[in-house]
């Protein structure tokens, strides 16, 4: 799935209670750095929709681990911060080895709704799709109006770089089919994990369907997420990664 293949140890699993789908195993994937204020309620809000949830602690120096132990999740901790991507990379190997049939990423600091778990998982259990994207515009409603801009311009980048449109490049809430996470080759340690997944999704071929889902913004998700600086940043490292 990756360039690296270690695999990090998973030991203790803490089985959640599962959700009725179809004997299929769902494994929530929620990187996390410094969210002690929010990753108890939002592991509590959805654990009843998975049969795991992994949390990975991207060298948190507040509760986050052991909050997130407290709850019930698998907790895997990096030494330091090393970035949203490194953290979902962490997060599918622990979610393959864990032998999940769809995994779902989802964001710690309480933007996603938990019953849209159901419409991004939905897709691949009708067998209609193989990797599902939860795209907060479709609903038309309350991205702020700089979030809609960063979101755009994120869009047109992933294009012009992957030749993939999605409505919602940025999302972070996402299901796989556990084959066609397999097929990924993503190597990015930061934001730009975003676009190049759906860079992948292009290139290994993989069936892929939108759906439109709820976000909450507050102020504490907004100082959570992209910025002008981040994304500046994250342009630089995709045309680096590309054209270098």
């Amino acid at each position: 799935m990756t360039k690296n293949k270690n695999l990090p140890r998973v030991t203790q699993p803490n089985l959640v209670t599962p959700f009725a789908c179809n004997n299929k195993t769902i494994i929530l994937v929620i990187p996390a750095y410094n969210e002690e204020k929010t990753i108890g309620e939002v592991i509590s809000n959805v654990k009843n929709y998975a049969d795991f949830v992994v949390v990975v602690d991207d060298g948190s120096k507040d509760r986050t681990s052991e909050i997130a132990e407290k709850e019930g999740a698998i907790v895997y901790r990096h030494c330091i911060n090393l970035g949203l991507g490194a953290s979902l990379i962490t997060g599918f190997k622990i979610a393959l080895k864990l032998k999940g049939d769809i995994i779902v990423t989802f964001d710690a600091d309480g933007q996603h709704c938990p019953f849209d778990i159901e419409k991004v998982i939905a897709p691949i259990l009708d067998e209609k799709a193989e990797v599902v994207i939860g795209t907060r515009t479709k609903k038309g409603g309350n991205m702020p109006f700089s979030r809609k801009i960063y979101n755009y311009i994120a869009n047109i980048l992933t294009f012009f770089l992957y030749g993939n449109w999605v409505s919602d490049s940025q999302s972070g809430l996402r299901a796989f089919k556990a084959s066609a996470l397999e097929k990924l080759i993503l190597s990015s340690q930061r934001m730009e994990i975003s676009s190049e997944i759906v860079g992948q999704i292009k290139k290994q071929h993989l069936k892929l369907v939108e759906v439109p889902i709820s976000a909450i913004y507050t102020s504490y998700s907004l100082s959570k997420g992209q910025n002008f600086k981040e994304g500046l940043k994250t342009a630089w490292a995709l045309f680096l990664d590309k054209f270098l």
